[in-house]
């Protein structure tokens, strides 16, 4: 079963880091400073490519495809480690990561942009998966889905 979605989720994070580049950049109004700022951005980018790290490493300890685009390839229901809280937290990393991006740029706009980015995931990049590993692994999936949530 292939899905909708052809833009691969690290394309779509460079695609929101740009945008939010662009616009604390040419877009004055809503740029802040705060003390700390540079601190809280490296503790979001830091949790973000650690648990993104640890979510990789499962796929690979479990010999089961991590590619975003074909799940229909997976050959075992990750529900272990950082699955057992966030049915996606290689998706949650990459939202961390934006929003250290967010707050190292300091624009108030770029919350739009975390928004968009979740609602795109959620829509072009998750519900696609969530359908393709429903018809694999049928009940173990929708069991596991009602125990522990989409993103946290």
């Amino acid at each position: 079963m292939t899905m909708n979605t052809r833009i691969p989720p690290p394309l779509v994070v460079v695609i929101i880091a740009t945008l939010m580049w662009w616009l604390a950049r040419f877009a004055g109004p809503g740029n802040f400073k705060f003390e700390g700022q540079p601190l809280f951005a490296i503790i979001f980018m830091t949790a973000g490519i650690v648990m993104m790290l640890v979510a990789a490493f499962s796929f690979y300890k479990a010999k089961t495809t991590i590619n975003p685009l074909d799940p229909s390839k997976a050959s075992y229901l990750i529900t272990t480690g950082m699955f057992s809280f966030s049915r996606n937290p290689i998706y949650l990393a990459d939202l961390l990561v934006l929003i250290a991006w967010a707050i190292w740029l300091g624009n108030i706009f770029n919350i739009a942009l975390l928004v968009v980015f979740v609602v795109y995931i959620n829509r072009f990049q998750i519900a696609p998966e969530e359908r393709a590993l429903g018809i694999l692994f049928g009940d173990a999936y929708r069991e596991y889905c009602a125990r522990v949530r989409r993103w946290i």
